[in-house]
């Protein structure tokens, strides 16, 4: 009935004008419905939801069940505020998953070195983490790697290798922090972690060596140091005891050579 109607005449097929409109209109309606249903959409807990309209912000969403209207006129999209969130700078995944582009950085003493670090971040402000930057998190990458690099170069091969992680992990952070607030990426960073610094692979066996003999020559140094500290006290004990016994003797002979003078004074005075 819908659809038409079949006549009488001959059995040939005859649409049905009314039946053609109520159809369109049913479909039309269910087609509306399905368009205006796609615009509802959950954010998650710990997540903000941006709907724009036409590109542009329109308004920020909570947690929970949430509609806007549906495309082409606005779109939405979450952010997560709540979640510490991690890039990996020289990796993927696992510090055997290198990536030599990245690890590969020159000292100020032109040599090569190995470092594998991570930048954990928290985004603060979603409007800025989603609109001032095209590509967050390689732009987070970016920095980071610019940062060490930078730090790495003022260092000799020698210093990094015998650095405490943490101090380089520190000035990183804080250059890192710097650049992200330059690019209002309206994310915080709240630690950098150094996984691996040490040579690269074809000449880690030099490195050790050279290390090695960084290593004995620090203990001889210190052993040397050790004995000298040992020995120099002895020796000046040795040598005051030897001055006073000297000077002892000294006044004993003097005394006594003055008394027989003394003594030879009164017996020649005695004899005159």
């Amino acid at each position: 009935r819908l659809f038409g109607k079949r006549g009488g005449d001959g059995g040939g097929y005859r649409p049905d004008a009314r039946g053609v409109g109520v159809t369109a209109t049913v479909v039309g309606a269910i087609l509306a419905l399905i368009w205006l249903a796609s615009g509802a959409f959950i954010v998650p807990e710990g997540q903000v939801g941006l709907v724009t309209t036409f590109g542009e912000l329109s308004h920020k969403t909570g947690a929970g069940f949430n509609w806007r209207w549906p495309a082409p006129f606005q779109a939405h999209q979450t952010v997560n505020v709540s979640q510490v969130q991690t890039v990996e700078v020289g990796y993927r995944a696992n510090v055997r998953n290198k990536q030599l582009n990245e690890a590969l950085m020159l000292t100020a003493d032109e040599n090569l070195v190995d470092v594998q670090f991570s930048v954990q971040y928290k985004v603060n402000d979603p409007v800025a983490w989603v609109f001032n930057n095209s590509d967050q998190v390689e732009t987070v990458r970016d920095a980071a790697e610019t940062a060490v690099r930078e730090l790495v170069g003022r260092r000799s091969m020698d210093a990094l290798l015998a650095e405490n992680r943490e101090k380089l992990s520190g000035e990183a952070r804080v250059m890192v922090e710097q650049m992200l607030e330059r690019y209002k990426m309206g994310a915080d960073v709240t630690g950098v972690t150094v996984q691996s610094l040490a040579a690269p692979e074809q000449v880690a066996a030099a490195f050790e060596e050279t290390i090695k003999a960084q290593e004995d020559r620090i203990r001889v140094r210190s052993e040397a140091q050790a004995y000298a500290d040992d020995i120099i006290p002895q020796a000046k004990g040795k040598a005051e005891r030897m001055k006073q016994d000297a000077e002892a003797y000294r006044a004993t002979t003097v005394n006594t050579a003055e008394g027989n003078v003394a003594r030879f004074n009164q017996v020649v005075a005695e004899y005159r």
